[in-house]
C-alpha cells in the first residue's frame, strides 16, 4: 500500500488533488484501475499510456481519460501516467490510505471464504472480527481471528472501530444483521444474502448475489442460442426448447429462476422485490453500477 503524500505537499509534481465529487459510474471503475497499476507497478513500469491501462481495466481509453480529469490527473502527452502518482490518487480518493477494519457477520461456507481471503490486506482492508449467531460456531477460530457472539457486537465494533460490514447469513436473518450493525455505529455494508435490505439514510449498502448473476449469463447463452438457431441445453427437469425459441411460462425471469434455490455458501436464487419502505428508511439494492 503506498503512502499519502497530504495535499500541496512540495516536492512532487501533481500532488494527490483535494476528494473531488464523482459520479457513482466513475467510482466503480477506480478499483479496476488500480488493480491494473499494481499488476504495472510490480512489473517494474514507471508510466502507462491511457490506451494500455484502458485495456488492462477492460475499458475505453476515452473513458480512462474523462474518469482519471476528475481526479486531477491528465497524463503527459508522449509519456502518458506516472503510474505511482496515480496509485496515489486513487487510493486517496477511494479513503484507502487507512486500513478499514471489516466485521463479517456468518461463518458459514461463504463466510469461512472471505475471512481467509489474503487479498483484503493488499486492498486496504483487514478483517477485524467475526460474528454468528450459532453456538456451535462460537469459539471457533478462522485465520488467527475467534468467532464471536453476534452479542458482542456493540463492543468489539466500538474497541476495533469497525468501518464496514459483511453479511454472510442467511436472508431470513440478514435484515436482523443490518439492524444490528447499524445501531453498532457502522455505516457501510456489503450484503451477499439474497434479499434487499432497509437501513436508514446515510447507510450505504452494496450487495452481491451469485444466483443473479448467474441468471444474467444464462440470458446471455439463451440469446446466443436464439441469434445462432441452436437449441439452448436441457437438463433434468428442464423441458427442451427447440428452433431457439424462448421457453415456455417465462422460464428467464419466472420458472427458470425459480429453480434455482440455493448455491454453495448458503446463497439462494431470489426472483422478487420487496416493496420500497417508507419514512426513514430506504431500501437497497446497490448492484453493479452501470457506465
Amino acid at each position: 500500500m503506498s503512502q499519502h503524500r497530504p495535499v500541496g505537499t512540495p516536492g512532487r509534481a501533481g500532488a494527490v488533488p483535494a476528494l473531488p465529487d464523482l459520479p457513482e459510474a466513475t467510482v466503480a471503475r477506480l478499483p479496476e484501475y488500480l488493480r491494473a497499476l499494481h499488476n504495472l507497478a510490480e512489473t517494474g513500469n514507471d508510466t502507462v499510456s491511457s490506451e494500455e491501462l484502458a485495456a488492462a481495466a477492460g475499458v475505453n481509453s476515452a473513458k480512462l481519460r474523462k474518469d482519471l480529469s476528475q481526479l486531477g490527473s491528465y497524463g503527459t502527452r508522449g509519456v502518458g501516467y506516472d503510474v505511482a502518482l496515480l496509485i496515489d490518487q486513487i487510493e486517496f480518493v477511494l479513503g484507502l490510505t487507512q486500513r478499514r477494519a471489516v466485521a463479517l457477520v456468518g461463518v458459514g461456507n461463504l463466510g469461512h471464504a472471505l475471512a481467509g481471503y489474503a487479498g483484503f490486506v493488499s486492498r486496504g482492508f483487514r478483517i477485524a472480527a467475526l460474528f454468528d449467531a450459532d453456538p456451535a460456531r462460537v469459539g471457533e477460530e478462522i485465520n488467527g481471528l475467534v468467532v464471536q457472539h453476534i452479542d458482542e457486537l456493540p463492543r468489539v465494533a466500538a474497541e476495533e472501530r469497525i468501518a464496514i460490514g459483511v453479511i454472510a447469513t442467511p436472508a431470513t436473518a440478514a435484515q436482523s444483521v443490518a439492524d444490528q450493525l447499524v445501531a453498532a455505529g457502522v455505516t457501510s455494508i456489503l450484503n451477499f444474502a439474497p434479499c434487499v435490505l432497509a437501513v436508514p439514510d446515510g447507510v450505504d449498502v452494496r450487495k452481491v448475489d451469485l444466483a443473479i448473476e448467474l441468471q444474467i449469463l444464462s440470458f446471455h447463452e439463451h440469446r446466443k442460442a436464439a441469434l445462432t438457431g441452436l437449441p439452448p441445453a436441457s437438463g433434468p427437469g428442464l423441458p427442451p426448447t427447440g428452433g431457439g425459441l424462448a421457453a415456455p411460462n417465462g422460464a428467464l425471469g419466472g420458472s427458470a429462476g425459480a429453480g434455482l434455490t440455493a448455491l454453495p455458501g448458503g446463497l439462494a436464487a431470489t426472483g422478487t422485490t420487496e416493496p420500497a419502505p417508507t419514512g426513514s428508511l430506504r431500501s437497497t439494492n446497490a448492484e453493479a453500477v452501470g457506465s
